[in-house]
């Protein structure tokens, strides 16, 4: 172990959070890499159908939340680095950005599926809207726990003496919200630009 210039303790080469959390994360983008091979598969299906009810999908809304998670992901990579550097009160305030482009990204969402559905689509209008709104809604199921995830983060640094524990946890919660963005970057032109 080295010290680093915070004086937290930091093994050079060490994965980032816990070790088991990474195997989480891999398991679960495998089973998403296979949903988007059925989306791939039921496009080439059906190309009319995929791209007629992909027409239906407000686009500026998807470009809005893929722009709000990847602010969200950038400021939880500064909270990594400010914890690293020993400065938790900038962690926190990162933090706690992070999650205004979360719920920003909830709020979004919720209104899309609102208007989708007022306007007479849902599970059962095609196989399209099928898929659409199982992934959005396991990836918002992802979004949530994210969500909750940077909340207890941002409760632990607030607290009067984190330590180099709680720096592995911030690190890990990082690892599952940069999956859940990077899964949004792939759900985002799948669904709403291929069409």
């Amino acid at each position: 172990m080295s010290t680093a210039e915070d004086g937290r303790l930091r093994s050079p080469g060490a994965i980032p959070g816990e070790g088991g959390l990474w195997l989480f994360i891999l398991a679960d983008m495998t089973l998403f890499a296979l949903f988007f091979a059925i989306v791939l598969i039921v496009r080439a299906d059906d190309p009319a159908m995929f791209a007629r009810s992909s027409a239906e999908l407000h686009q500026g809304l998807g470009l809005t939340n893929t722009l709000l998670l990847l602010t969200g992901s950038g400021l939880v990579a500064a909270a990594v680095r400010a914890t690293r550097r020993a400065d938790d009160r900038l962690a926190a305030r990162l933090l706690g950005a992070a999650i205004v482009c979360a719920a920003g990204f909830l709020a979004i969402k919720a209104i899309e599926w609102r208007d989708l559905l007022a306007n007479g689509h849902s599970v059962s209008t095609d196989s399209f809207f099928q898929l659409y709104f199982m992934l959005t809604g396991m990836h918002l199921a992802h979004v949530l726990i994210g969500t909750a995830t940077l909340v207890f983060l941002l409760r632990r640094l607030r607290q009067p003496a984190p330590g180099p524990h709680d720096a592995r946890l911030l690190e890990g919660g990082a690892g599952y919200w940069h999956m859940v963005d990077l899964l949004w970057l792939v759900l985002f032109p799948l669904l709403y630009l291929i069409g």
